[in-house]
């Protein structure tokens, strides 16, 4: 074989293998992605079928129902002009209430309950943790002090 060919060779060699790595990659990524949408989004069909995706708003007040093993809840989710009920099996993060934000992952019924397998309190964006506002806190005072 002459040099030349095996320059070929090897540039096509290197060229399929990096084009299946691509097609892995891409296919990985595209079947972990999850698509977020609104109730009103879901009600009109714009949310998939056949794949989960995540569903947000706030939780509509007075519909949050346990049963009696105390591990399923169902609820609905608002976002003002359209309702969607979900259904849950596990434990509620801290903040989770009704009229707060949340985000349930999950897939949709035939039935049209959305069974959730995630389900995310949202707060609101002034949130800090305990921990950063005492350490911003403390920063702030010792700045003070070595200004004067």
């Amino acid at each position: 074989m002459k040099p030349r060919h095996k320059k070929l060779l090897a540039i096509t060699v290197g060229v399929a293998v990096l084009g299946i790595v691509v097609a892995l990659v891409l296919n990985a990524f595209s079947s972990n992605l999850v698509f977020f949408f609104s109730p009103t989004e879901v009600v009109q069909g714009k949310a998939p079928k056949d794949r989960a995706f995540r569903i947000g708003g706030l939780v509509e007040m007075g519909s949050v129902q346990r049963s009696a093993d105390g591990m399923t809840l169902r609820f609905k989710v608002t976002d003002t002009a359209e309702s969607i009920a979900v259904t849950y099996q596990g434990v509620l993060p801290d903040l989770f209430k009704e009229g707060k934000g949340a985000v349930a992952e999950g897939r949709m019924g035939a039935d049209g309950l959305f069974t959730a397998s995630t389900v995310l309190a949202k707060h609101d964006e002034n949130y800090m943790p305990p921990e950063a506002a005492s350490a911003i806190e403390q920063a702030q005072k010792a700045k003070a002090t070595l200004k004067e």
